[in-house]
């Protein structure tokens, strides 16, 4: 039991830490402060440590703070290539619903850039996952 508990406590740290992860580094691209996108950093390093250890789980996750910071960078290729990478993670890993959000992430990164086509399409693939 006590095992068990440790266990969903941990996962729901996880989980928190990724969703601060995505919003820090989102609230960091609209507000240009420097502790958004520190706190966006801290939570990447936490995902890549568990990533290293339960790759299956994490990866994703990981290379979807990856693709964020990236944007936030205005480091195109590289969030571009993230962005390719958590999909293809979620996707290999069977969490449709990540799949669904890397997809939507990228929609909105591509939609920065004025790419109708891929914002387009990365809208399509997260509306199908989700459903």
């Amino acid at each position: 039991l006590q095992e068990t508990t440790w266990g969903i406590l941990f996962l729901a740290h996880a989980v928190h830490a990724f969703h601060s992860g995505l919003i820090s580094f989102w609230v960091a691209r609209k507000s240009k402060e420097q502790r958004w996108y520190q706190r966006g950093n801290q939570s990447k390093l936490a995902l890549r440590r568990w990533a290293e250890s339960s790759q299956w789980t994490f990866e994703n996750k990981w290379y979807l703070l990856e693709a964020e910071e990236s944007f936030c960078n205005n480091d195109v290729e590289s969030a571009k290539t993230y962005y390719e990478k958590a999909v293809t993670s979620a996707k290999l890993h069977k969490f449709v619903h990540e799949e669904a959000l890397a997809h939507e992430l990228a929609a909105y990164f591509y939609l920065e850039l004025g790419a109708r086509e891929q914002t387009l399409e990365h809208f399509m693939l997260a509306h199908e996952k989700y459903l």
